[in-house]
């Protein structure tokens, strides 16, 4: 868990899905036991893992704490709102919510559609002269991200000129001193790896989200605080910059100047659409000047990934343009910053993986063949082979390809089942066969061996046309309950039946075991311990009725010596006497 880059993952909350590497336009995913990471050399920060994760294990760094501790400060900090606030907070006026950030303790608050007007201006100087070829606008920080990294031919196109917040950022502290703090809240994510480089211009930037958790920790509802009559946006209000929010907005401000109709202008929203439009362009099919409106989210900011979107995007796109206060054109505004820039490409080095390294790779989920390549996208990659090239460089695992998967599991229940000394069978809620193994045809008659070889797993056949007591499975079928049958006799044999369910009322399964010839042993078995203990007690009475008579043969011996001695102690006796 990465805390210090603006997305992390709860890895205890990731559900290894993969819809984030499926979404991801540019693959800044590494997946590692099961959990998907995000990489933040390779991540543009545009959210839509964040948008897309369907268990929210995604987040965005919270700097609401480091927002506070910064006002704490005694600094006076100013607060740069993006002019979708108007969008996302509908029915709130712009003194409503002057009044809620001084209530946070901000000491001002202005548009950062007034740097948006900035950025308008120099571009639209720029191409009042510009030659033919492309020029790609910076105002979208992920869009410019994205071109430095994977367009990075394309980098030299980006007209020189600060982003909207920096721009306003340098104007706030042009008109309040360079001594002010200055803080962002909007929709954009990749606002705050722009606060992360340009700490001398903005010294934090939050979401919506986070306004709107602190605003439910101050119990502050901007709907119903009262307004302070005197307070608004400083220094002034904006007016055409208000526009930026939505798709072709920002194209509507440089139209507006004079002295543009040599240039075509042309929006192009969503990462993997300005890819589409740039790559392979030759520089010869352009043969006048075209601006081009590079936006990261579709539809605009106003479909930014910390957006409430609890409406449709129409109707966002309206509050926004009625809010703007849109001077007559032409415009005659000029800059009055210095807001240069140069951007340069910063390339993905993306190592030329041989060619038998990626047939290895291809090999581990079982691709042995083009034929194998299924190029199914389940992993989240677009070709096996980018799927193979994630391998090589350790963000994916084999267990990401679905079809590996379920071939191996499916060779694992296959094994069971050939091995399994008990017949099984599975039947769906119609009694007809999904799958059984060989045993189980074998139980119930050789005419139906021949049929399971011709299809095997009996696919498709009616259970009852193989076994007569198909009413078995119907009860459980209904009823959902496991029941077992012990000896369940069918003619000459005995079954121990145990039938469950797998998908209630839709699925069941049976195990059946012939136990016919192991009762026949145990009555076997039974009958000759009987022989044996008859033997036993026919023995017994034979020794018991010879120790009887030798019993009586000795007692009569005895009594005879017995008395032979009496007669002669009785004789001894009388002789004693007469003497």
């Amino acid at each position: 868990m990465n805390h210090q880059y603006p997305i992390y993952t709860v890895e205890t909350e990731c559900q290894d899905c993969y819809k984030c590497v499926r979404e991801c336009p540019v693959k800044a995913i590494r997946v590692e036991d099961g959990r998907a990471m995000v990489v933040p050399d390779l991540c543009v920060a545009c959210g839509t893992c964040v948008a897309v994760c369907p268990v929210h294990a995604k987040k965005i760094r919270n700097d609401w704490g480091r927002a506070r501790n910064l006002l704490q400060t005694g600094r006076k900090v100013y607060v740069s709102l993006a002019p979708s606030w108007v969008s996302e907070f509908p029915g709130v006026s712009q003194a409503q919510m002057a009044t809620v950030m001084k209530r946070l303790g901000f000491a001002g608050v202005g548009e950062t559609a007034l740097g948006a007007q900035e950025v308008s201006a120099v571009v639209a100087e720029q191409l009042r002269t510009a030659s033919a070829g492309v020029y790609l606008s910076s105002a979208c920080p992920s869009a410019v991200e994205y071109i430095e990294k994977y367009l990075p031919d394309h980098a030299s196109s980006i007209t020189p000129v600060l982003s909207p917040l920096l721009s306003h950022c340098k104007l706030l502290r042009s008109h309040f001193g360079d001594d002010i703090a200055v803080v962002f809240f909007g929709p954009c994510i990749s606002k705050k790896n722009e606060a992360d480089r340009e700490k001398a211009l903005l010294n934090l930037a939050l979401t919506f989200r986070d306004l709107h958790e602190w605003l439910e920790k101050e119990q502050v509802e901007p709907k119903a605080v009262e307004a302070e009559a005197e307070l608004g946006f400083v220094p002034v209000l904006a007016e055409e910059g208000a526009l930026y929010p939505m798709e072709g907005g920002m194209l509507e401000t440089v139209k507006a100047y004079a002295g543009m109709t040599h240039v075509r202008y042309v929006t192009i929203s969503g990462l993997d659409n300005l890819a589409q439009a740039l790559d392979g362009l030759r520089a010869e099919e352009v043969t006048c000047p075209v601006f081009v409106e590079a936006l990261s989210c579709v539809g605009g900011c106003i479909n930014g990934p910390c957006m409430t979107k609890t409406d449709s995007t129409l109707s966002r796109r309206l509050r926004v343009e009625n809010a703007a206060r849109v001077p007559e054109v032409p415009l005659m505004r000029a800059a009055t910053t210095d807001i240069q820039e140069q951007f340069a490409p910063m390339p993905i080095e993306v190592q030329a993986d041989a060619e038998k390294a990626l047939t290895e790779a291809l090999k581990q989920v079982g691709k042995y063949s083009s034929a194998d390549e299924l190029n199914c996208g389940g992993c989240g990659y677009n070709t096996c082979r980018a799927f193979a090239q994630a391998l090589l460089s350790g963000n994916a695992e084999p267990t990401m390809c679905v079809s590996f998967m379920r071939n191996q599991a499916q060779k694992k229940a296959n094994a069971l089942l050939r091995t399994m000394p008990s017949g099984v069978v599975i039947v769906d809620q119609d009694l007809h066969i999904i799958e059984c193994n060989k045993r189980f045809a074998q139980l119930f008659g050789e005419e139906n061996i021949e049929v399971f070889e011709a299809c095997p797993g009996l696919r498709g056949c009616r259970l009852e046309k193989i076994i007569p007591f198909s009413e078995l499975f119907e009860t459980v079928l209904e009823t959902g309950q496991e029941q077992h049958y012990a000896h369940y006799r069918h003619e000459e044999s005995l079954f121990d039946i145990t039938i469950f369910s797998i998908e209630e009322h839709q699925v069941v399964g049976g195990l059946l075991v012939d136990v016919t010839r192991q009762e026949l042993r145990r009555d076997q078995i039974a009958q000759r311990a009987n022989e044996v203990i008859q033997r036993n007690l026919s023995t017994v009475q034979e020794v018991a009725c010879r120790l009887g008579e030798h019993m009586a043969e000795t007692e009569i011996l005895l009594r005879s010596i017995a008395e032979g001695y009496a007669v002669e102690d009785a004789g001894q006796r009388q002789g004693e006497g007469r003497e």
